[in-house]
């Protein structure tokens, strides 16, 4: 069993090899909560959710932390513009992003620092890095990271600094290029003491010490967004391993989402806005969307494309409940849950987490699956059951993923089960009796409500359309 991944760092795809053997440590930049989620911090969280998945069903012990970065820029400039204290809007995004995570079935981390409560240790690495050489004091309690003084400046992100611009505006920066490690208390602003004046955390100083707080100097995987690479990323990286911590092992960074320069808005129906989306979309069929593509390719967003999730998803979940009646519920083991899907899906997988690959041994499965119900094979058909029901649940698709198979939704199901066969039952004794008329009133009212009838020679099936 070897996972090969892409790393940023070394432009190259290498084994997964981790630190501690049967254990993977991963720090994920989580979301600066300046504002609701959008549908590119879901696509991040559900790409890197998978590869979790994956990572357990391989049989590793899995730590990942993913921060909240609840002091920036951007929440004292939104919370301003509101009339809202920082600390409140940063609390009620927080909640948003909860909200969107637990309805697309991504897993909790095993830990959730927010950068307000480590400051501490922030403070602590300002001090290692001025100790080293690497960091100086500005004007006002500003202290600035020395960019030249780190001669690897740009390795992640293949850049020389000759060749970038500022990226830090401020005064008292020996170079234009240096950045922001604490920003001087300004009024207005939330500060916190440190030995060179008030002030409060710039935002690459955060994960480093977050990070580290967590996993150690060095752990094995640290992953984002494409968007991170340059200059949040490389200043994280630069910044700890000047201070001499390891720290990350291996960079993964997911693609983007295009939207080819559509205008989107609530108004037009489609905004990308996660409450907006899950106002529209059934959460598997958005997380099937969004976890499709390979970790690392971009993808363009259209409602198209969304409802071909959704079909190609219903697909999968027509066949399960044809198998369910006839087999019932696949039986499980105890063994990894690896073993229990086909090669061919655990050797994509393997291969940098080729997720295209992984679905189309799904819906192979799913097309031998449905032959043999049409042949009437039990054995067959429990076997692809069992085969899909294990893929599912690597994609985070399973039964006990869906947002839907808890809480109200569970309750709405449960009417449904009751509900639906009565309709189709009078349904059923209009036709016997030859009142079409009352039949197709009964098919109708159940279309408009989003059920769809199936009539087949062993009765009518139904499914959510």
């Amino acid at each position: 069993m070897t996972i090969r991944l892409t790393d940023t760092l070394t432009r190259s795809v290498r084994p997964l090899e981790p630190l501690t053997p049967g254990k993977v440590s991963m720090y994920l930049c989580g979301p600066t909560v300046q504002s609701e989620p959008h549908v590119g911090h879901l696509r991040s969280a559900v790409a890197f959710d998978i590869l979790r998945r994956w990572l357990l069903a391989s049989g590793y012990d899995v730590t990942l932390i993913r921060n909240v970065t609840d002091i920036d820029d951007k929440i004292i400039v939104g919370a301003a513009a509101e009339g809202t204290p920082w600390w409140a809007l940063a609390t009620r995004n927080t909640r948003a992003f909860d909200l969107a995570y637990d309805a697309l079935g991504v897993l909790p981390p095993t830990g959730e620092p927010r950068a307000t409560g480590h400051v501490t240790e922030m403070i602590d690495l300002i001090d290692r890095l001025i100790t080293a050489g690497h960091a100086y004091p500005g004007q006002g309690g500003d202290v600035w990271f020395d960019v030249r003084s780190w001669p690897a400046y740009g390795e992640l992100s293949g850049q020389r600094p000759e060749a970038m611009l500022a990226t830090d505006p401020g005064t008292g920066k020996r170079d234009p290029l240096d950045f922001a490690l604490w920003k001087g208390e300004k009024p207005g602003e939330p500060s916190w003491p440190t030995p060179w004046g008030a002030g409060r955390p710039g935002w690459h100083l955060e994960c480093s010490a977050m990070a580290t707080r967590y996993l150690g100097p060095v752990f094995d995987i640290h992953g984002a967004g494409q968007d991170l690479v340059f200059p949040h990323h490389e200043n994280e990286l630069a910044q700890s391993r000047a201070a001499g911590d390891g720290f990350a092992r291996m960079w993964l960074h997911n693609g983007m989402i295009n939207t080819g320069g559509e205008k989107m808005s609530k108004s037009r129906g489609n905004s990308l806005i996660a409450s907006d989306i899950l106002e529209r979309a059934r959460p598997a069929a958005l997380r099937y969307y969004l976890g499709s593509p390979q970790l690392r390719s971009d993808m363009d967003w259209s409602e198209d494309g969304l409802a071909e999730a959704e079909a190609a998803y219903a697909r999968i979940e027509g066949f399960r409940s044809r198998a369910a009646e006839l087999v019932g519920s696949p039986l499980t083991d105890d063994g990894l849950l690896r073993d229990r899907v086909p090669a061919a899906f655990a050797s994509a997988m393997d291969d940098d987490l080729a997720v295209p690959r992984a679905l189309s041994v799904v819906h192979a499965a799913v097309r031998d699956g449905n032959a043999a119900l049409a042949a009437g094979e039990k054995s067959e058909v429990a076997a692809r059951a069992a085969e899909v029901d294990a893929m599912l649940s690597v994609l985070g698709l399973g039964d006990a993923d869906r947002a839907d198979a808890g809480g109200a939704d569970a309750r709405l199901r449960s009417a449904l089960d009751g509900l639906v066969p009565a309709l189709l039952a009078a349904r059923a004794a209009a036709r016997a009796r030859q009142d079409w008329p009352e039949a197709d009133r009964v098919r109708d009212a159940l279309a408009e409500s989003g059920v769809s009838v199936e009539d087949t020679a062993d009765g009518p099936r139904w499914r959510l359309s």
